[in-house]
């Protein structure tokens, strides 16, 4: 039976894997965002679970512990001020890993780690596009193509709280797993995340689709081949 497995030891000695991982913690508090392999990202968004907890505590203790950890002073103040403040009511899970494929050479698997709700958030893009698709696609039912290619969609935001609102057995405009990313999102989000999802949502709506495409997407949309 082995023993003293309770981490990832990273083909590092003690003192060379901790400087890592605090490098690796002090630049994703810095840029919210870094890369790096997805053993690495996996270890450093434990330990930066822990940091942003202590930053939200805002005592001498925590003040103590962090400036002990971090390499970078300069990020203090976003830790004890934006970020506590951002993660005020979620109760952990500040951190998300997106795999980001093999790198080259050696195949090692990558991955990027990323702070949730930092303004550059990869799942908020990736959702707001679904649902601007399938906005799309829903209105394309009933309006006609030159009206939504000259005046676009509007109402996203109503659009998008109805389909949050919507109770587990009903069935919406939106599929299920667009539904339930949705309702993650907004579930501790910012009090605007609502209007900057439906933002994100209609911008990719308006951006020019030719004639013929939104007419295949209608057709396709409503179980019709065309050619």
């Amino acid at each position: 039976m082995k023993h003293g497995i309770a981490f990832r030891k990273l083909s590092r000695d003690t003192s060379h894997r901790m400087m890592m991982l605090r490098n690796l913690v002090t630049s994703l508090l810095q840029y919210e965002t870094v890369k790096t392999t997805l053993p690495k990202a996996q270890e450093t968004a434990r330990m930066a679970e822990k940091i942003i907890t202590l930053g939200k505590n805002r005592d001498q203790h925590a003040w103590r512990k962090v400036t002990g950890f971090v390499l970078d002073p300069s990020v203090l103040p976003k830790l004890f001020g934006t970020f506590a403040n951002r993660y005020a009511n979620r109760p952990g899970g500040y951190t998300r890993i997106h795999k980001f494929g093999n790198r080259l050479g050696d195949n090692a698997p990558m991955a990027v780690l990323e702070l949730v709700d930092n303004p550059r958030d990869i799942k908020m893009e990736v959702t707001a596009r679904a649902v601007g698709m399938e906005m799309l696609k829903a209105r394309l039912q009933t309006g006609s193509i030159p009206d939504i290619m000259q005046n676009g969609l509007k109402g996203a935001d109503e659009f998008i709280l109805k389909e949050v609102n919507m109770s587990a057995d009903k069935v919406g405009e939106l599929r299920s797993a667009t539904r339930f990313n949705l309702q993650k999102i907004l579930k501790y989000g910012r009090p605007t995340i609502v209007a900057e999802m439906a933002h994100k949502a209609e911008e990719h709506i308006v951006r020019p689709f030719p004639a013929h495409s939104l007419r295949c997407f209608t057709d396709l949309s409503s179980g019709r081949a065309t050619r």
